[in-house]
């Protein structure tokens, strides 16, 4: 159903959907706090309440707690036999320790998957650096085989010996013939 100005009573109620609520003052101010200092102390409260030392401070407690609480005199126990204070402690220790114990683990998930993207991008560049390796030293393997060798030009070299030794006449020493200086059947004089 539409107002008089063309709007639905939804979107007189509630606002446009397209667009952002205007900020609405409270009468308490807002809290701010750092959630990177909050997160490093739930790291340490988390870290702490994995430890050995932890387990045996509690461990202490708990046992001068029950010990004064069962040998004490009457009327110096502040929390009789089914130890309800006790409980009521534990359960408000657990129940800070459960939240702080897993925002510390989501932060670390956090720090591994960004370590993950940091690895496989290192590993994707190693990949194709040794992809493009493989193609340059294919190359250049393919490129040697067609650049004469220092073995090769001697063979060559030495076949081009033989035939040109096989196709001259022995020089003859004793012809005398007249023939032009440094040629090979020129006599020393």
């Amino acid at each position: 159903m539409s107002t008089a100005l063309g709007r639905s009573r939804d979107e007189q109620r509630f606002g446009r959907l397209d667009q952002p609520r205007e900020y609405r003052r409270t009468i308490s101010p807002r809290l701010y706090y750092d959630p990177e200092a909050f997160g490093q102390f739930s790291e340490r409260i988390a870290r702490f309440l994995g430890t050995a030392r932890f387990l045996v401070y509690m461990t202490a407690f708990i046992t001068v707690w029950l010990g004064w609480n069962t040998f004490a005199p009457a009327f110096l126990r502040w929390d009789p036999y089914p130890f309800i204070f006790l409980t009521l402690i534990l359960s408000l220790q657990a129940s800070y320790a459960a939240p702080l114990i897993l925002l510390a683990q989501n932060r670390q998930d956090d720090r591994d998957r960004v370590q993950y993207e940091q690895d496989r991008a290192r590993n994707e560049r190693s990949v194709s650096d040794t992809e493009y390796l493989t193609r340059e030293i294919a190359s250049l393997r393919m490129a040697m085989n067609e650049v004469a060798t220092r073995d090769w030009i001697r063979d060559e070299l030495a076949h081009l010996l033989k035939e040109l030794d096989g196709r001259r006449p022995e020089p003859d020493w004793r012809d005398h013939r007249s023939s032009g200086p440094g040629e090979l059947g020129s006599p020393a004089d």
